[in-house]
């Protein structure tokens, strides 16, 4: 079964990336964005800058829409081209992404502070920075570079991407589209660009420009600190691990509806997805059994252990996740776990140790831990220990608001959720809103167009002064 299903997507593949190796109809070399080095990138960003930051908030406005509904015309042809070229996730939810571009802020977010007394005026504006370099990852490629160039052009920016190799296809593709439609409505080229290639050695080159004023680095540990070298301001979005606690008070299957929904979607590629849960003992079975009503798979520990071996390497006693099974289906891990799993299934489940490796590590493919805990501190403490200081998201199904209060304080994330999956901490299902960088390591949060500018303060003295 695994090999007939690897022959069809090598065949889909390959006649999916022989359509994104041309350029869109119309465009030569360097043309819409994509350069052949990042020099050339680079300076046609910068020379764009300048009109991007002489608009007005209404043209900004309108280079945000000509994104937002590009992505909404085309977000299955995109997905699939994108699944094609990453082999990860499930083009369903890749195109869901697309759709939720909706969901970031642009030109709105955008306003300026005044404040005034006898003594003057005084205005704050928020000033572009200029050229942003920024960094895309496999597992959300087209998605980060849409919510990043809203961003950016929203505060006056223009930006250079460096995609990751295995998504640069379905990146120069949504990028040349985006750029196309900007110039044929708004007069103005090359507003984001990119190599044609993404390798190493370009990445570093984009880093180290003199040309470039700030980056933005989405992606794991490696990409980060390699920004971070470069001696600029680094706005990093890095990894999470992010843990879920179920205490006895918790309505257990609304909890297991939402761990589902959060941890099967994309396969778990998203860095806010679930990632382990800790139950507290008095409702485990109860909560096992919630799961298995919502449609999860449970593994037995032969199963879990043959999974564990398939899907981790180990060295010197640390375990690493393997490639080949970050991503993928749900029914794929069952295969390599000696079971069967309907076809359909979103998640597979099954109990494990506090220490697994499944536990411990960031592993991004749809198989859920649960860890019996004896109570809500216990599991609140093994949240802490899981996530590993990121700081990123973690979630609580709880009616108990004191047991919420002490687990929010303790993790300290940058996003925290009770009662629905960890998704709604991005505006989907939530009363929030959306970006697919959110700066962990350097604090700045889920970004939007404030997080791309420079305060400027403008003072204006209208009466007698007073030196003190």
């Amino acid at each position: 079964m695994i090999a007939n299903q690897e022959q069809l997507i090598a065949a889909i593949t390959k006649e999916v990336l022989a359509r994104l190796d041309g350029r869109l109809p119309g465009a030569g070399p360097g043309d819409e964005g994509v350069f052949p080095t990042v020099d050339q990138a680079v300076q046609a960003a910068a020379a764009a800058q300048p009109r991007v930051a002489a608009m007005g908030l209404e043209d900004r406005g309108r280079m945000v829409t000509i994104i937002r509904r590009l992505c909404h015309d085309n977000p299955e042809e995109w997905a699939r081209l994108e699944l094609a070229e990453t082999r990860i996730g499930r083009a369903d939810h890749k195109a869901d992404k697309l759709r939720n571009i909706r969901l970031v802020p642009g030109a709105e977010a955008m306003a300026s502070e005044a404040r005034s007394d006898v003594s003057g005026l005084c205005v704050i504006e928020h000033a572009p920075w200029g050229v942003i370099g920024m960094v895309l990852p496999a597992t959300h490629s087209a998605p980060t570079m849409a919510s990043n160039a809203i961003n950016i052009l929203a505060a006056g920016n223009t930006a250079v991407f460096s995609p990751h190799p295995t998504g640069v296809k379905i990146a120069a593709r949504a990028l040349q589209h985006f750029n196309r439609e900007i110039r044929r409505e708004l007069g103005v080229c090359n507003v984001l660009t990119m190599a044609e290639e993404a390798t190493i050695q370009n990445a570093e080159e984009m880093f180290r420009h003199p040309q470039v004023a700030l980056i933005c680095a989405t992606g794991g540990p490696a990409v980060v600190n390699a920004a971070m070298r470069s001696g600029k301001r680094v706005i990093a979005a890095g990894p999470g691990n992010p843990p879920v606690v179920v205490d006895e008070t918790a309505d257990l299957d609304q909890a297991a509806r939402s761990v589902i929904a959060g941890a099967s979607f994309d396969n778990n590629l998203l860095c806010i997805g679930e990632k382990e849960v800790f139950m507290v003992a008095s409702i485990a079975d109860s909560f096992i059994a919630a799961m298995r009503r919502a449609g999860a798979v449970q593994l037995d520990a032969a199963a879990i252990d043959r999974l564990t071996n398939a899907a981790f390497r180990f060295e010197n006693g640390e375990a690493h996740v393997k490639r080949d099974y970050i991503g993928k289906d749900a029914t794929y891990l069952a295969q390599a776990a000696g079971v069967n799993a309907p076809a359909g299934t979103d998640l597979l489940f099954g109990e494990t140790r506090e220490d697994h490796p499944f536990v411990q590590e960031e592993q991004m493919m749809p198989f859920m831990p649960v860890v019996r805990m004896p109570n809500v501190d216990a599991a609140i403490a093994a949240s802490v220990k899981a996530e590993h200081g990121h700081r990123h998201t973690a979630v609580i199904h709880s009616r108990n608001i004191e047991n919420a209060t002490k687990m929010a304080r303790a993790m300290n994330c940058t996003l925290f959720v009770q009662n629905a999956p960890s998704f709604a901490s991005l505006g989907s299902g939530g009363p929030s809103y959306l970006s697919h960088s959110i700066a962990t390591p350097t604090g700045e949060g889920v970004t939007t167009p404030l997080t791309f500018t420079r305060e400027r303060r403008i003072v204006i003295a209208g009466g007698s002064l007073r030196i003190l």
